[in-house]
């Protein structure tokens, strides 16, 4: 079965995921640490776990599957996905692949440490979302739903 599991705690797009995901007929699990206001709609589900250390993850990791879109920015949580057989989008619209995921556990791991030797020196993160990365995002999540509905 095809559904949607979102990694929901700072994920900014939730509401472009609901509307491909109505379009398509497609199930969401919006997973969180806390209570978040979802649209009342038969194809919505809200699970929400405890605050514990990657609580939210362990679960879509537990659930992601061939058929299962996760969404997430974790990239340790896109790998275990992706192991897993599940398709994976970061929010800005970027796939993470098999191909490319080495390559991003890697620079996570580099990029935690450099801000760890960074003593009092501003180390930049990531660059502010934009409304390019959301259409970016659109493009890619109906993409993703279209393949998989025509591969089953």
């Amino acid at each position: 079965m095809i559904r949607i599991l979102v990694d929901a705690d700072a994920c900014p797009v939730k509401e472009e995921i609901y509307k491909v995901a109505f379009r398509h007929a497609v199930p969401v699990t919006i997973v969180s640490n806390s209570p978040i206001r979802i649209p009342a709609h038969e194809l919505l589900e809200r699970v929400v776990v405890s605050d514990g250390f990657d609580a939210a993850d362990d679960w879509i990791a537990e659930r992601a599957e061939a058929g299962a879109v996760c969404i997430t920015a974790d990239i340790l949580l896109a790998d275990r996905c992706l192991k897993a057989g599940a398709v994976v989008i970061a929010p800005n619209g970027k796939p993470f692949t098999t191909s490319s995921i080495g390559a991003a556990v890697a620079t996570r791991a580099i990029m935690a440490d450099l801000r760890a030797g960074a003593v009092g020196e501003a180390i930049g993160g990531p660059a502010p979302f934009s409304k390019a990365d959301r259409s970016r995002f659109l493009s890619a999540l109906d993409e993703t739903l279209v393949r998989l509905k025509r591969g089953r």
